[in-house]
């Protein structure tokens, strides 16, 4: 079955190093997860893709943080992407590790973005999504 959704099971081996997308915390060295392709949800847009993320495999429940940023986001190199209505890229940021929290507010904002999508810039994985609320 998870092959026929190009899908693989995988144990976390380090810790940080396996950021689970829906708890948005670290998998513990030793615990199973799903690393599994997600298509990011976008409005119709040459930005859309599907890319790989890790989803422990307790996950439960999708995480939500109000104006606050989830750990799992700071001690990481991201890439902040802001899109409009339209689902077209506005602007986009390389943030350094402790600096996340003050680019989102920054990004957001700018009243014509409407969403920012946040990813882990080395490997590139989605990491979350941030909405003005």
């Amino acid at each position: 079955m998870l092959a026929q959704a190009n899908a693989v099971r995988t144990t976390a081996t380090c810790e940080p190093g396996f950021p689970c997308r829906v708890t948005l915390e670290e998998a513990a060295v030793g615990e199973t997860l799903l690393l599994l392709p997600w298509s990011v949800p976008r409005r119709s847009s040459p930005y859309s893709f599907t890319y790989a993320i890790f989803v422990r495999e307790t996950a439960a429940e999708a995480a939500v943080y109000e104006d606050a940023l989830p750990p799992v986001l700071r001690h990481r190199w991201l890439s902040v992407r802001a899109f409009d209505e339209r689902g077209m890229a506005r602007a986009v940021e390389l943030v350094e590790p402790g600096q996340a929290d003050d680019a989102l507010r920054r990004l957001l904002d700018e009243p014509s973005h409407i969403y920012i999508d946040i990813h882990n810039a080395a490997a590139g994985c989605f990491a979350a999504r941030a909405e003005r609320i």
